[in-house]
């Protein structure tokens, strides 16, 4: 992993065998950012996709493998008083098992680089604190 800060925004690669969102994580916990975005595109090996199940109030995986574009990455960086949190999301485009390409998204729970992952890093100036809402069951922006 090498990264730049170039103005506001940090560039970040992400090297063969590296999992993204650690990558992201180590970044942002070493230059004391507490609140960012994050936007990427890149080519993996494995990832790991989440589905949320309100009714069993847990997700459930996907896991891919194989030549992974990874198409679109979004996501944010917040802090929850004690450790950096990140939520992200992802689209891959692979090979289907009858050779035509397909596309697969969700919340990514981690993806692993088979040859680069380019990765934007916005600060927010301030913190985005979380907090968890009853009403609908998950931790969410404390935005008040």
């Amino acid at each position: 992993m090498q990264y730049k800060q170039l103005g506001q925004t940090i560039y970040l690669r992400v090297d063969k065998g590296e999992e993204i969102l650690t990558q992201i994580l180590k970044v942002c916990a070493g230059a004391g950012i507490k609140s960012a975005t994050f936007s990427g595109i890149g080519a993996c090996q494995a990832a790991v996709l989440s589905t949320y199940l309100p009714d069993r109030n847990d997700f459930t995986d996907h896991h891919l493998s194989g030549m992974l574009e990874l198409v679109s990455l979004s996501g944010n960086i917040t802090f929850d008083g004690e450790v950096l949190y990140e939520h992200a999301h992802a689209t891959f485009s692979e090979l289907g098992r009858d050779g035509e390409p397909r596309v697969v998204a969700g919340h990514l729970t981690s993806a692993t680089v088979m040859y680069t992952g380019e990765i934007t890093i916005q600060p927010v100036a301030g913190v985005i604190p979380r907090k968890f809402d009853d009403n609908v069951g998950i931790t969410v922006w404390d935005l008040d």
